[in-house]
């Protein structure tokens, strides 16, 4: 009795550890951030993308690996300890550039995982895969530039050029990793004598083209204000025209109305003509017109005989009167 009490004993023990096994593994729980795998003996199955709590069949039949579906950062040639302090590694970063000059070349690659089955099964490591298809890469690209481009305005290039050819190898590893963006952090020079001398050039080449830039500013407000000289004086010129030819237009709107007034009476209008000519060309004449042939003196100029002395006295008193004034 005491053997068969001890059996029983046994398998109800057995079956109750089942039991919790199957309970405490028969489901699961996926945030909004996280994706899961469930796994059938070893066999990836359907991507639950899903939020919420789920159910599967307990262990060891189906088990789940929960992912993260955020964006991952990795940093190459550096790395932020604990402390947040970041740590350089130099022997990572160095590398030859295409006219055989050494620099350190750092970078941040961000990353997320896009097939969570092909990230477990197809490769032991994947990260390590991506950091060492990111060393190919920037190394690849650093070894075909010239050094003044990486170390000056040809780091967008480079920083394109890796990224391409990343994705390429990342597609070819198929390791269900995508590569979202590709950041050069820094790229120097291991010498400090060399680097101030390239500080020194990159600081000229910066002031020249500063210089060109104002030289090319200056010149474009000139030929503006050159531009708009010449505007004025063809519009003044255009002007100046219109009017001339309005008053043209006029003149000889005047002369024609005048000539129809000639036409139907020619010596009175003749007359006219004359008095107003030599009005318009003697303005402080005294004009006398006589109608007789000269033999008979019609007009005694009286002014030009007064005497000498009442001159003088008109004089005298024009300037009393002045002085009064």
């Amino acid at each position: 009795m005491s053997v068969k009490r001890t059996l029983m004993m046994v398998g109800l023990g057995f079956f109750g550890i089942v039991a919790l096994i199957a309970v405490f593994t028969s489901w699961y729980t996926v945030d909004e951030s996280e994706q899961a795998v469930v796994i059938t003996f070893g066999r990836a199955d359907d991507t639950v993308t899903e939020p919420g709590l789920h159910f599967k069949l307990p262990w060891p039949v189906q088990s789940v690996e929960v992912l993260s579906k955020e964006t991952f950062s990795l940093q190459f040639g550096y790395k932020q300890n604990k402390k947040g302090e970041l740590e350089a590694y130099d022997a990572e970063t160095k590398m030859i550039t295409g006219d055989e000059h050494i620099v350190l070349t750092d970078l941040v690659v961000q990353w997320k995982i896009t097939e969570p089955n092909k990230f477990l099964f197809n490769a032991q490591d994947p990260e390590e895969i991506l950091h060492s298809a990111t060393s190919s890469a920037i190394r690849s690209i650093i070894g075909s530039s010239k050094i003044d481009a990486a170390l000056t305005e040809g780091k967008a290039d480079i920083e394109a050029n890796t990224r391409t050819l990343l994705v390429s190898l990342i597609e070819k590893y198929d390791i269900g990793i995508s590569i979202l963006g590709v950041k050069l952090q820094d790229v120097e020079l291991p010498n400090a004598d060399v680097r101030s001398a390239f500080t020194a050039v990159t600081d000229a080449r910066e002031m020249k083209n500063t210089k060109i830039n104002q030289a090319e500013k200056y010149e474009n407000q000139r030929t503006n204000e050159a531009e708009g000289e010449k505007d004025a004086i063809i519009s003044k010129a255009e002007g100046e025209k219109t009017a001339r030819i309005e008053q043209a237009q006029g003149d000889v709107a005047v002369f024609n109305k005048m000539y129809e007034q000639y036409k139907g009476n020619q010596q009175i209008t003749r007359e006219r003509l004359i008095l107003e000519t030599l009005e318009n060309v003697l303005p402080k004449a005294q004009i006398y017109m006589m109608n007789d042939d000269g033999s008979t003196m019609k007009y005694l100029p009286l002014q030009a005989l007064q005497p000498v002395e009442q001159k003088q006295e008109q004089k005298q008193e024009e300037k009393k009167e002045g002085s009064g004034n």
